[in-house]
Parts: C-alpha cells; sequence; structure tokens
C-alpha cells in the first residue's frame, strides 16, 4: 500500500511536466543556426574551420521540460554503460559512427539507444525466469545475461556495418577511379572531375566526394578538404586516392595515370582477396564430409583387429 502514492506522485509529476511542455515551448538554439556563416572569419583568424561540425546533422538535444528533467540522469547511466562496454573518448566513438556509416548519429544518442537496448534485453530475461521458470535465480541470471547482451549487440552491430562499408568502397572505388580519370583526360579539373561525378553517380564513395565539395564551398581549400577526407574514410585504398587528389590539387602530378595504376592495384587486391576466400571456402566444405565419413572409414579399419589379434571370430 505505500508504493501507491509514490506511484501517483510519479505519474502526476509527468502530467506536470508534459502540461508544462505544451504550452511552454523551448527556445531554440541560435548556435548551429550561425555557424555556417563563421567559417571565412574562423579560417582568417587562423583557427580550423569546423566543417565536421557543418557537414554532418547535429545530434537532436532534447530541449522539452521531460527531456531536461530525465534526460541528465538517462544520459549519465547511458555514459556508465558506454565506459563499461567501449573503451575510448567520444571522438573515437564518432569516427567509428561515421565509418559505419550512421552520419546521423551522434554518440549521446548511440549510448542512450545502448542503453535501451540493453535494459529491454535484461528485462526480458527477468520476466521470463521470474513469469515462465518460476525461478528467482534464473530471473536474476537471465536479466544479467539480457543485459550483456543487449549492451554488446549495438557495437557489434557497429562493427558489422564497418566491414560492410568498407567493401562497399573497395567494391566501387575501381569504377569511380576510371571515371575521374577519364574526366581529367578530357580537360576538367580535380575539382571538377569530382563535381561530375557527384551530379551522375550515387554510392559509398560518391558520398565521401559529395562531402569533400561541401567542405570547398564552405570556404576549406582544395588540398585541405580531400586531406580531411583522407582522414575520415575507413578503407585505405579510397584515402590513398583522395591523398592523390590533394597532391594533384597542389602540386599539379598527371593524376589521370595514378587513378589508373591505383585502379590496377585495386583489382589486383581485390582479385586475391576472391581467391584466399574461394580457397577457404573450399576447405570449409570438406569438413561435414570428413566428420562424416572418418569415423565409418575407423569403424570398418577397427572391426576385424580382436579377430586378428586373439584369433576369433
Amino acid at each position: 500500500m505505500t508504493g501507491a502514492p509514490l506511484l501517483f506522485a510519479c505519474f502526476a509529476g509527468v502530467m506536470c511536466a508534459a502540461i508544462a511542455a505544451m504550452i511552454l515551448r523551448p527556445t531554440p538554439r541560435l548556435a548551429p543556426r550561425v555557424r555556417p556563416y563563421t567559417l571565412v572569419a574562423r579560417t582568417s583568424l587562423g583557427r580550423s574551420a569546423d566543417v565536421l561540425a557543418v557537414a554532418t546533422p547535429s545530434a537532436h538535444v532534447d530541449r522539452s521540460t521531460l527531456g531536461r528533467l530525465f534526460g541528465p540522469p538517462l544520459l549519465a547511466m547511458a555514459n556508465m554503460l558506454g565506459r563499461l562496454v567501449e573503451s575510448g573518448s567520444d571522438e573515437s566513438l564518432a569516427m567509428r559512427l561515421r565509418h559505419a556509416g550512421y552520419f546521423d548519429l551522434a554518440p549521446e544518442e548511440y549510448r542512450i539507444r545502448q542503453l535501451a537496448q540493453a535494459v529491454s534485453f535484461g528485462g526480458l530475461g527477468f520476466l521470463l525466469g521470474a513469469l515462465a521458470l518460476h525461478s528467482g535465480g534464473l530471473a536474476v541470471a537471465l536479466g544479467a545475461c539480457g543485459l550483456i547482451v543487449g549492451a554488446t549487440r549495438w557495437r557489434s552491430r557497429i562493427d558489422g556495418a564497418i566491414v560492410e562499408r568498407c567493401e562497399r568502397l573497395r567494391a566501387e572505388l575501381y569504377t569511380v577511379n576510371q571515371l575521374l580519370a577519364l574526366h581529367i583526360r578530357t580537360g576538367a579539373g580535380p575539382v571538377q572531375a569530382t563535381q561530375r561525378i557527384v551530379d551522375r553517380a550515387t554510392g559509398a564513395v560518391v558520398e565521401e566526394l559529395a562531402e569533400v565539395l561541401v567542405w570547398i564551398r564552405n570556404g576549406v581549400s582544395e588540398a585541405d578538404a580531400f586531406r580531411r577526407a583522407a582522414e575520415l574514410t575507413p578503407e585505405p585504398s579510397v584515402a590513398r586516392t583522395h591523398r592523390l587528389f590533394a597532391a594533384g590539387v597542389e602540386r599539379g602530378v598527371d593524376l589521370a595515370t595514378s587513378l589508373l595504376q591505383l585502379s590496377e592495384d585495386i583489382r589486383d587486391a581485390r582479385r586475391e582477396d576472391l581467391r584466399k576466400s574461394a580457397t577457404r571456402r573450399r576447405a570449409a566444405t570438406l569438413i561435414p564430409t570428413i566428420a562424416v565419413l572418418a569415423p565409418i572409414m575407423i569403424l570398418f579399419i577397427a572391426a576385424p583387429i580382436p579377430s586378428i589379434v586373439f584369433g576369433t571370430r
């Protein structure tokens, strides 16, 4: 009976907070709107252009009353869980999310989703043990297992997305380099050739090239924009292409020949990877055959041994 007044008070507080949020809307922040217009002033003063904050959408911050009340404790719990599951700063986590292709997902939102999934999996495990198995020990054990699985599931999802994105970049880069070399051979400059590819093509590599063009329009020099893209990409071969463009912009090297040579290296590396994958798959297909036939052959060989040794039939 003592829990009923507390539950009623919680519901009343939530209702009052919801009514206050509907009546008094929070004031929107001015910094995200002004930041794109301060790039030239920042670079002229020798400071960082902060192009990453402009090119990528900012994290959605809940400024409502409920967000201000329950947001800080939830964020603190999410940060605590994130430090237990993953090691690294917010910058490294933001880079991993970028490598995985989650450009709209900020580290805070990632940790909150991780916490929500851990709590949901842990709650399901606890309910399964308490209601279905009728055991307090099993309920706690299943809840702990569900909490661990839910906390690590997002990390494995990001790792898989990074591997998948790297494979996409490697598969698309050969064709993109060929097209870039074709445009440069016809007289286009590095930025002009990049603009033509972005206007006519789609894909993971084209998304990175489009981001380079956004940085250049925001006041970043062409060489610095390509070097920044080389630092942010998860695929080394794509980073080589970006660094090649940066060198071509600064020193005027023969980009077309270098791009064709890089495409040949990518094709040779991809052919070698396919050969190794085929070898591993061929070896994997032999395992079921060996596992089934080996015991039968051993039985046929070992069956006449007693009669041969002891002279019995």
